[in-house]
């Protein structure tokens, strides 16, 4: 689809704006003009119309942190593999995470990625809070962020008191954000399910909620001491990490993945891929406490979070199995039934905790439609589909660990002015 008008669609065109009900134009994958604009350009080109109003043309997407182990040579995912499935699924930016091969705790572990084919896909790189994510000592902010780093980010779990305070203190972010996951390994030992009826029911090993309340407290009191570090929460996942957050004086801003927005340990069965996930999925409780936090803002947006794995890897054994999930083509079509078909959101709504609120995390501008712009996507609500792990090659390939393979979708994004595939 290069060349169409829609007339009538459910368009949103930006952040603060109200979705309705228009036409749009879209000229070589261009948008050209909207309303009534629209019609008269499309009629002197001699393209026809196309009735889409239970479609929605909107601005791509955002994702605030995920997971490239190698751009070039990786196994499973390189950055064309990525950008393919990014650019698919709508989504318009990416930030990775430093956790690589080279974990990019300096600048020449940067620029690869950096100086890399310009692409639709717009990729942003954390920089290593602390050298080689080990948490003992700093890296070089100030090399880092100098050489495009769009913030620090540490492991996927808490670094010491002492060296978070010290590299605040030092100031060498430039006010940018700093990642940090609230996530006591020590607490969650071997534990890969919250604590609760539901874990002790399956067996699981039991991750108490304390692997996150006590480094959450511990972060949230070194922004109080330091209110103008841009710190930022990393994957909050229970319902008592949401309330020491709504109730703290100052909110660092917060990520929620989507997969325990819509998934909980009632849900799920102990051979599910997606039962092994960082950090441990939740209760029921949890993720209803989760929703209403995005819905209040209290959490900030939604990442995919995403770590892609191959088949050797998701057929070990639970406790040694990495964990993560990877499926950018779900995210958007989970969400939607979840939050408006059955929370009732608006479109607004959602377009905040997926796009424009992973933004403000990123301190980047918000996506938006714009004339002249490829950067939109058209996603249909109905769409029904049948959710399949191809075994492909090269920037088709698909990663093991996606979640619901067999299982009939309801919503998908059908087309993207992104173009990524000849890169």
């Amino acid at each position: 689809m290069k060349n169409f008008l829609l007339d009538p669609i459910r368009i949103l065109k930006g952040p603060n704006k109200k979705a309705s009900t228009s036409a749009v134009l879209v000229v070589n994958n261009l948008i050209k003009a909207f309303g009534k604009e629209a019609k008269d350009k499309a009629k002197e080109l001699g393209i026809p119309s196309t009735p889409s109003k239970e479609l929605v043309f909107a601005p791509c997407l955002v994702d605030p942190h995920s997971f490239l182990t190698d751009h070039l040579n990786g196994k499973i995912e390189t950055l064309d593999s990525l950008s393919y499935k990014a650019a698919c699924a709508g989504y318009g930016q990416i930030a990775i995470l430093p956790k690589a091969c080279l974990w990019r705790d300096k600048p020449e572990h940067l620029l690869p990625l950096i100086k890399a084919v310009p692409r639709d896909v717009l990729i942003h790189l954390w920089g290593g809070f602390s050298q080689g994510g080990q948490g003992k000592e700093l890296s070089s902010h100030k090399d880092l962020i100098k050489h495009g780093a769009i913030g620090l980010a540490e492991n996927e779990s808490m670094i010491t008191p002492e060296l978070l305070h010290k590299g605040i203190l030092l100031g060498e972010s430039e006010e940018r954000p700093i990642l940090i996951a609230p996530r006591d390994t020590y607490i969650q030992g071997h534990g890969i399910a919250r604590e609760g009826v539901e874990a002790l029911r399956s067996g699981w090993h039991p991750d108490p909620v304390a692997s996150e309340t006590v480094p959450l407290a511990i972060i949230l009191e070194i922004q109080r001491q330091n209110p103008n570090a841009n710190i930022r929460l990393m994957n909050l996942s229970t319902a008592a990490g949401v309330s020491i957050l709504s109730n703290s004086s100052l909110k660092p801003m917060a990520t929620v993945c989507w997969w325990h927005l819509i998934s909980d340990l009632s849900k799920i069965g102990a051979t599910d891929v997606g039962i092994k996930v960082s950090p441990s999925l939740g209760t029921p409780y949890d993720r209803k406490k989760l929703i209403e936090a995005l819905l209040k803002k209290v959490i900030t947006g939604v990442s995919v979070h995403s770590r892609a794995l191959d088949e050797a890897e998701t057929k070990k054994p639970l406790m040694e199995r990495i964990p993560g999930l990877s499926a950018y083509h779900l995210v958007l079509p989970s969400l939607w039934q979840e939050l408006i078909e059955k929370s009732h959101w608006s479109i607004e709504q959602l377009w905040e905790a997926i796009s424009f609120g992973p933004s403000k995390i990123l301190k980047l501008a918000p996506e938006e439609l714009n004339i002249d712009s490829n950067r939109w996507l058209l996603f249909d609500p109905h769409k029904r589909w049948i959710q399949t792990v191809h075994k492909k090659e090269g920037v088709y390939k698909s990663s093991s660990n996606q979640p619901w393979e067999g299982n009939k979708i309801t919503g998908k994004v059908i087309s993207c002015g992104l173009n990524n595939q000849e890169n």
